[in-house]
Parts: structure tokens; sequence; C-alpha cells
């Protein structure tokens, strides 16, 4: 037979590659057997809420808690199946026992702000019927969660969880300076954080004179490290959809010039020239457009990084509207084209075109700029 201290180290054996079944089955085994074993509870409680169970991991829980009342592990195994199971309000007791029994550990510490904050948002928001909360009120509201983190900074200045809570916590207060901060440390210990790795790019990218260009390579950089941030991928569409936008400006600008050349639009001061335009000035025209188109988009495009292009590839693929802005800025080029190169004899046709390519944009430019947002 397998001694009581071998199951459990088998186990923990098989914790460690997340093989939790395997451990539960062994554990199950155990408490069979030995139902005082506290290490074997603890461990199937921490199985339990890895597997999605808090209910079993409850259970679990309090047969180690009645076994040892003042246990971290134990303690701590019971704050975190309560929290899985919705429990965030209801915590704090438990993680107040959890400081007093190891007051020198920083991680329920944290935990507890975290809790702290999050009830007092609540309360507040019950008692003031709702709505948006003003960053005065949050910081007012927020003091003591936010002593609370601090001190777990202190006893854990490595502790990501820790400084997650307190950036969150100076956020909602509108303090950007310690928000940035923490952000800065946190990226120190672990430079692949998710969380504050977007946040330092959204501000990075949404910083004043930051045009669409360099806020898609800011985004693609971001996305170089991590692949699967959903978030980062919906800014690096939003900033190439921009870049897209732009298009139609280039195209609406030759469209212009082409109408420009023939003066669709006389007047008194500005007679209509005579037609048909001499074919070296419609050469010359065709070799503005080209030089727009070529100093504007394809120089551009070329300069970009290849993840960007890449995703412009893509978000053509994937975007109804990106695909559309496209066709948008193809169809007015196309206009542009056929009024400065045909020999025309009458405004009529060139004027025709002008508005065939012009209304197209002109009924969604302003529509869909939300788009970019």
């Amino acid at each position: 037979m397998t001694a009581p201290d071998q199951a459990v180290e088998q186990a923990q054996a098989l914790i460690e590659f997340e093989r939790y079944d395997q451990a539960l089955e062994l554990l199950g085994r155990r408490v069979a057997e030995d139902p005082d074993d506290l290490d074997a509870w603890i461990n199937m409680a921490f199985c339990h809420t890895c597997k999605g169970e808090p209910e079993q991991a409850l259970q679990a829980a309090d047969q180690a808690l009645r076994l040892a009342p003042e246990n971290y592990s134990a303690l701590m195994q019971r704050a975190q199946a309560m929290v899985q199971h919705g429990g965030w309000l209801t915590v704090e007791p438990v993680l107040r026992e959890a400081v007093r029994v190891a007051p020198e550990k920083s991680y329920p510490r944290a935990m507890l702000a975290d809790t702290v904050w999050r009830v007092a948002l609540v309360r507040y928001a019950r008692t003031s019927g709702g709505g948006k909360i003003s960053a005065d009120a949050t910081d007012r509201i927020s003091r003591e969660a936010a002593d609370l983190a601090m001190e777990a900074l202190r006893l854990g200045p490595e502790d990501i969880y820790a400084h997650e809570v307190a950036q969150r916590i100076a956020s909602a207060c509108g303090n950007r300076t310690v928000s940035d901060q923490l952000d800065e440390a946190i990226l120190r210990i672990d430079p692949t954080h998710p969380g504050a790795v977007g946040r330092q790019t959204q501000r990075a990218a949404t910083s004043p004179g930051v045009g669409a260009t360099r806020a898609a390579e800011l985004y693609a950089d971001a996305l170089s490290g991590q692949p699967d941030h959903l978030y980062m991928q919906q800014q690096l569409d939003r900033a190439t959809y921009r870049l897209l936008r732009g298009t139609r400006w280039l195209a609406l600008v030759c469209l212009l010039t082409a109408g420009a050349m023939i003066n669709l639009f006389p007047s008194a001061d500005r007679p209509a020239p005579a037609l048909p335009v001499p074919i070296g000035q419609r050469l010359w025209v065709v070799v503005i457009m080209a030089a727009v188109w070529g100093f504007g988009a394809w120089r551009r495009y070329r300069k970009l990084r290849v993840g960007v292009r890449l995703n412009v590839r893509s978000l053509l693929r994937r975007g109804r509207w990106a695909r559309i802005v496209a066709a948008q800025s193809g169809w007015a080029l196309l206009c542009a084209l056929l009024v400065a190169g045909p020999p025309w004899s009458a405004l009529s046709g060139p004027r025709l075109l002008f508005w065939t390519g012009l209304v197209p944009i002109a009924a969604t430019i302003l529509f869909d700029k939300k788009k970019t947002r």
C-alpha cells in the first residue's frame, strides 16, 4: 500500500503537470483511508478550483478548516473557491482571517484590498442609486483598499497581483501618475504582462500627434509578443482601418484635381476652358495623380512594418467596411481618370463622373468615422 505522505506527494507532482483528474483520484483514495489528512484536503480544494469546480473546492476547503481552523493554505483555498463561486462580496472575513494568520504574506492582503474595493464600490452604487462614479468619490471610498494594496506592495515588492490591484485602484481614482508607475513596475517584473503591455501601448498610441501609421505599428509590436491578445488585435484593426480611410482622401484629391483641370463648374470669373483639353495637360494631371498615390499610398504602404502590411490584407478579407472603403477609393480614382483622360467635348459627361465618384464617399465619410475610435 502507498504510504500516506507518498500519496499526497504523488498528487502534488501530478498537479504541477496540471493533471488534476489523476491527482484527485489519488487524493480521494487518500482521504478515504485517512479523513484527517490535512494536506490531502487542501490539495483537493486546489484541484477543484483549477478545474472550475468551486462547490467541490469549498467542501474540501471546509474539511481542511475543520481539521485546522487557522491553517493559512486552507483559508486561502476557501477564499479562492468563494471568489470563483461569485462570492467577492462575502469573502472578506475569510481573507481578514488569512491576513491575521499570516501577516507577513502579501498575497492575502492584496486579495483583501481587491475585495474591500469591490465591496466599497457596490455599496456606494447601491446607496447613490447607481450611475457613473466620479473620480473624487472613487478616491474617497477606495482609501482603505488603497492602503491595503500599498501594504501588500511593501510586503511583496515582486508580487504581480499586488501591483495589479494597486494599479486598478489608482486608475479608477484618476491618479494617472501612480497608475503609470505601477504599470512600469509590473513590466519590470513581467515584460509580457498582457494588461500592462496593453495599457502602455494604448497610452502611446493615443498620445497627441500619433497618427494611424504609428499607432498601427505600436499595436503590431505588442501583438508580436502576445499574438492572442484580443484587445490589441481590435486596436490594430481600428488603426489599420484609419489607414485605409486615408486612401479615400487621396482619391478625392485626384478627383478634385481632375475636376479643376476641366473646370467642371465654370463661373463668370473662371469660364470653362475650350474642350477638349490638350493631351499634354491631361497627361500632366494623370502624372499628378500617380504622384499622389505613389507618395501617399504605395510608398507609405511599403514603409509599413510587415505585421501591419499583413493586417491590412487580413482586414480587407475580414472586414466589410474595410472592403467598402477600399472599393470607394478605387471607384473615385477610376472616375478621376475617366474625367481627366478622354478628350471630352462637353461638360455633362465628366460632371456626371465627378459626382458619381464623390457622392459615395461623401455619404459615408462621416458615418463610418466612429469605427476608428
